[in-house]
């Protein structure tokens, strides 16, 4: 007994040391390897950190060079004609007189009677597709919704001239100056030959193209409300277009804005569509039946054919009135939204 007693006193000690010594060699190993993986973060951080704000500060990059370059082109008409190339009616190539009203007037015309069409149509789409419409039949129509925003603009246009245009003039023009067309204030505005081409027509067309691409941003954004929102809604009885009113459109009012502001970008912007059903004629009438022009469609018809310094000059002040256009649109809107989050605030 004490000799098994004796033995196992010995031999104790002589197992312990080597596991004593082993744990701080792997704590050391264990530390080295966490100290790698932590330079190896911290390096792919920065490179992560340095790729991404490249790609947004080549944005920037890439906006103030299209700013710089379209001033720079433009700086001869700029100082030929001065700001009154903006109400000037004349366009003149021939005697290199130029001004640029009839084709700002067009772009904006064509572009306010698309976005006047298209947003009840488009939101009524998306309301439709996410709060009414059966399950069996939402895919089939966020589908074609898709299908159509898709669809290049030449072929708007054509079909527009070759198709839409033809009844436009026979039922739509001939019954609409029957009507408004009588009344005493805004009757002008439907006066005048019934072709099926001008700013009414172009911007019809331009309604139906933009109308896929509102409607496909309002439902997608629409989609985003919390469901236990709208059944809290229904809960306490509110009718679908209480939960509309009170619930979706507060909760989406930033996406649908970014909807119908993507939509007039797009409208402000067209080019072949419009080239197609504006009539391009250098004539300022009141009435929407007229042919008209636009900026887009000038640079498109006439970009080719400059000639002179002052005419290309001229084409690119066109376009820099475009873009300031398009900046200052997109700016009200972002003050509209600030304005309404304020609101929020105070409430």
């Amino acid at each position: 007994m004490t000799t098994q007693m004796s033995s196992v006193n010995m031999t104790a000690p002589t197992a312990i040391p080597p596991a004593n010594n082993a744990l701080p060699q792997a704590g050391q190993i264990d530390l080295a390897k966490m100290a790698a993986v932590m330079r190896r973060q911290r390096w792919q951080d920065f490179f992560f950190h340095k790729l991404t704000f490249t790609f947004a500060a080549l944005v920037m990059v890439v906006l103030v060079g299209i700013i710089i370059s379209l001033f720079l082109s433009a700086i001869p008409a700029v100082k030929e004609f001065g700001l009154s190339f903006i109400w000037t009616i004349e366009w003149d190539p021939v005697n290199d007189k130029f001004g640029g009203m009839v084709a700002i007037v067009g772009t904006l015309v064509t572009s306010f009677i698309a976005l006047l069409i298209a947003f009840p149509v488009s939101f009524g789409i998306a309301l439709f597709l996410t709060e009414i419409c059966p399950n069996w039949l939402k895919r089939p129509l966020g589908t074609a919704i898709e299908l159509l925003a898709g669809v290049p603009s030449i072929i708007y246009g054509m079909w527009g001239l070759f198709v839409f245009a033809p009844l436009f003039s026979q039922y739509v023009q001939p019954a609409l100056a029957a009507t408004l067309g009588k009344m005493p204030v805004i009757g002008v505005l439907f006066s005048g030959s019934m072709i099926g081409i001008g700013m009414l027509s172009a911007g019809m067309v331009l309604a139906i193209m933009i109308i896929p691409f509102i409607s496909s941003v309002m439902r997608d954004v629409f989609e985003v409300v919390p469901p236990v929102l709208k059944e809290s809604a229904y809960g306490l009885g509110c009718t679908k277009w209480e939960v509309v009113r009170k619930i979706v459109l507060p909760y989406t009012k930033i996406g649908v804005v970014g909807g119908v502001m993507l939509g007039l970008g797009r409208a402000l912007g067209e080019t072949m569509a419009i080239t197609f059903m504006i009539g391009n004629s250098h004539h300022l009438s009141w009435s929407l039946f007229a042919a008209g022009n636009s900026i887009a469609s000038i640079l498109a018809n006439e970009f080719a054919e400059a000639e002179t310094v002052l005419h290309t000059s001229s084409l690119f002040y066109l376009a820099l009135i475009l873009f300031l256009i398009t900046f200052i649109v997109l700016s009200a809107a972002k003050l509209m939204l600030l304005g309404l989050s304020r609101k929020e605030g105070t409430k």
